[in-house]
């Protein structure tokens, strides 16, 4: 229901009907709509989190300690816009439904948020962002990646066509790396 409709679509009676069980049967396991709505949340973050994981380890470390850290950050980056653009359903719901931003998808796995202030903090560990300027820094690049998936999605740039969204993402991206 998420996939297809995003945090609005899922729906106690319809979730428990699709799963062949009673409608009372969701309140076992949830209290309400709400904490449904905050299960398939943080599931749909845990999807975010694996591509930005699968994303980073395409990043050849092989190169400079340096340039391969701004790419494993600019990797997370990539994940979480493609992801928004490839299923918007999952990704309104990870994102819109009130979560902790630092809550991964089961006990000890990173969040999305995680991952990416971890990327922030290995620039810092090889000299490729000062120490004194890390503070906040996934607030901004957070911010700006995000605001560009939703105006993307649901905003005044969700006509541009393929070629026009990479390109604003590649602008977005290296706008985030040199203002760190």
């Amino acid at each position: 229901m998420a996939r297809a409709g995003g945090p609005d679509a899922i729906v106690l009676r319809e979730a428990t009907r699709r799963a062949g069980v009673a409608p009372n049967a969701a309140y076992r396991h949830f209290a309400d709509r709400r904490d449904l709505q905050s299960a398939v949340s943080t599931a749909a973050r845990g999807m975010v989190a694996a591509a930005m994981a699968d994303e980073q380890g395409h990043v050849s470390l092989a190169h400079d300690r340096r340039q391969a850290a701004r790419d494993r950050m600019i990797a997370v980056g990539i994940a979480y816009l493609r992801f928004a653009q490839t299923e918007p359903g999952w990704f309104r719901t990870a994102f819109t439904v009130p979560a902790s931003l630092d809550v991964g998808p089961a006990e000890g796995d990173l969040s999305p948020f995680e991952i990416l202030a971890e990327a922030l903090d290995k620039m810092v560990e090889v000299g490729a962002l000062p120490p004194e300027r890390r503070p906040g820094c996934e607030f901004a690049a957070w911010s700006a990646v995000h605001g560009l998936a939703m105006l993307v999605l649901e905003g005044p740039l969700r006509g541009l066509d393929e070629e026009q969204r990479r390109f604003a993402a590649q602008r977005v991206l290296a706008m985030v790396e040199r203002g760190l």
